[in-house]
């Protein structure tokens, strides 16, 4: 087990350069299961999910070449074949389930557990099952094991989800590209990451129309292909640091990231009086000013994202005046509240309602990361903390945030990692 120490470290400054999007990326390495070729993903995040990811895919036969250097992995299906998803590896990663549509529509049929992940709410996979059961498949679950198989094929449909699931889009989207005939989904996801893998589908040789709207056509095609494929950047590091770096009283230039995907960060920050200087590919945050609260409500895209909950709410533990944020993704997201409190913030929770009256100053404390953007949101509060604080459980941390240590040190952030027996 290792720890994060981090002492109070305000004004910081430099230059942070944002890494792919661990979650294109994942859903885009299930897809090359689709591929009869070679495919290339570069600007790819080498973090544990990842790995985890890299590991499912080679236990079914998938060659794996990574090059960390250069931020690549090529990958070759030629010797690909179908079995029982291994559980160990399952149970480590939500995105594991994300190889159900590619493995059903590759070779109609597919075993797998129950997926695992960050402990932040149910996410049932129910929608995921009531697309794949449109397309014609029949699923069977027992003892936590779910088989699904299309004796006869998957067949294009229509599919109205009842909620624009990330993951369900990802899977039926993946699932529909080998089907016969036409699939339309309503009431989609848009996010940034399903146009990514759509993106990357079709220089495969899928033929999908509709990306980032709420309704996506996808006529089914024999095959794909062999491609080369860029990663998006990653929405939810680049917001995190425009978050530390309001909150540290900084000036960072966020480098490598695609202004129009954080519309509703840098929105909710200049809302807060944080100055935003956005250019072509990078945005600079200076907080310098004088900070108000503000009230803030989760959204599927392009609404405020759940995966900046966390780090807004130790911006605005600080901040004067008092603000709300109202959390309507996932029903235990606010476990981080405690080990904020343990820091001096002033936050209390009305069932899906977070209340945060702005304290003069925080102190440092021993805190638990219990999640992966929880763990964000402690980092945030212990840069800003008086003295020193002490982070465990930095795994969850470790997989949304390569090289954290190393970045935040760049910027003047006093942080060191420990291991502890």
């Amino acid at each position: 087990m290792e720890k994060f120490l981090i002492k109070q470290s305000l004004n910081i400054k430099g230059n942070v350069y944002i890494e792919g999007a661990k979650n294109a990326c994942l859903p885009i390495l299930a897809a090359t299961i689709l591929s009869n070729g070679k495919t290339t993903i570069k600007r790819v995040p080498f973090l544990s999910d990842i790995d985890v990811m890299c590991s499912l895919l080679e236990d079914i036969g998938i060659n794996i070449k990574k090059d960390t250097i250069n931020k690549c992995i090529d990958i070759d299906t030629k010797n690909i074949f179908n079995k029982e998803i291994c559980y160990e590896l399952v149970k480590k990663i939500r995105a594991s389930f994300l190889l159900a549509g590619p493995l059903l529509a590759r070779f109609g049929k597919v075993v797998i557990q129950m997926p695992g992940g960050c402990a932040i709410g149910v996410r049932p996979i129910d929608l995921h099952l009531k697309g794949f059961k449109a397309l014609g498949a029949e699923i069977t679950q027992k003892h936590g094991v779910i088989e699904i198989q299309a004796k006869n094929g998957l067949v294009g449909t229509e599919i109205y989800l009842d909620f624009p699931s990330v993951g369900a889009t990802e899977n039926i989207i993946m699932a529909s590209v080998l089907a016969k005939g036409e699939t339309i989904i309503s009431n989609c996801a848009t996010e940034p990451e399903i146009v990514d893998l759509i993106e990357f589908l079709n220089k495969m040789g899928a033929k999908i129309d509709g990306a980032g709207t709420e309704t996506i056509k996808i006529k089914g095609v024999d095959s794909l292909n062999s491609c080369s494929h860029t990663i998006i950047p990653d929405r939810i590091e680049a917001g995190t640091f425009l978050v530390l770096g309001a909150a540290a009283k900084g000036e960072l230039n966020i480098l490598d990231v695609d202004c129009e995907h954080l519309k509703a960060v840098t929105s909710k920050l200049r809302e807060m009086n944080v100055y935003i200087e956005e250019k072509e590919n990078s945005i600079k945050v200076f907080g310098k000013n004088i900070l108000k609260n503000v009230d803030i409500k989760t959204m599927p895209y392009p609404g405020f994202p759940t995966d900046m909950q966390p780090q807004f709410m130790s911006l605005m533990a600080i901040t004067k005046g008092a603000g709300i944020i109202n959390e309507t993704i996932f029903e235990n997201r606010f476990m981080h509240i405690g080990e904020l409190s343990l820091m001096g913030a002033n936050i209390k929770v009305e069932g899906s309602s977070a209340i945060i009256t702005g304290v003069d100053k925080i102190t440092g404390a021993k805190v638990k990361a219990t999640d992966l953007r929880a763990g964000a949101s402690l980092i945030i509060a212990g840069v800003c903390a008086e003295g020193e604080s002490e982070i465990s459980d930095i795994y969850h941390i470790e997989r949304g945030y390569y090289n954290i240590e190393e970045k935040l040190k760049n910027i003047g952030v006093n942080v060191i990692k420990i291991k502890t027996t």
